[in-house]
């Protein structure tokens, strides 16, 4: 049996979850409202203030559907209450993300700034060289910040680029010169 997919998902105050035909999901909370429409395989119920998510036999794709159905309704009853956020530092000379209404504008060391819009739902904060990305879904927010990283990413030498804070970089030694 899956040890993720058994457990129950508790239901905070505030928090209304809807199940529609199709396994469509619906959480509302504090922060907004989630939509998704997950595999119609699963049975899901609410059962007082706690979700259940149970599968109808024991093939493969069924166990390796159960415990994800429950992480995906999981995460979005964390995000409507908590949210997500992610944290990304840039770090190199002359290296630069100031933010003006809704456009991140990025000084990468290339001949142009770069500029990106947040998506919708998502809110992108600078303080110095952090970046920090906001959201109620864990998904788009780990893309976007996937995207921002992109534009420059870490290289190994100097370590210079955009990484995530808990980033760890393996660092190369550089060439030495001939005596």
């Amino acid at each position: 049996m899956s040890r993720i997919g058994r457990m129950p998902i508790a239901i905070p105050d505030g928090v209304t979850v809807t199940i529609a035909e199709n396994n469509q999901v619906t959480v509302k909370g504090p922060k907004g409202t989630l939509e998704r429409v997950l595999p119609t395989e699963m049975d899901i119920k609410v059962e007082g203030s706690e979700i259940i998510v149970s599968r109808p036999n024991d093939l493969k794709k069924m166990k390796s559907l159960h415990g994800l159905t429950r992480t995906l309704i999981n995460n979005m009853v964390i995000g409507v209450t908590a949210g997500y956020e992610k944290t990304l530092e840039v770090n190199g000379v002359g290296y630069r993300a100031s933010k003006s209404g809704k456009k991140l504008t990025l000084n990468l060391g290339y001949s142009h700034p770069v500029e990106m819009t947040d998506p919708e739902g998502l809110e992108a904060v600078v303080d110095g060289n952090k970046i920090v990305v906001k959201g109620i879904d864990k998904e788009k927010v780990g893309q976007y910040a996937a995207e921002i990283r992109d534009k420059r990413r870490p290289e190994p030498y100097k370590g210079k680029g955009i990484k995530y804070a808990d980033e760890v970089i393996r660092r190369k030694v550089g060439k030495t010169g001939k005596k």
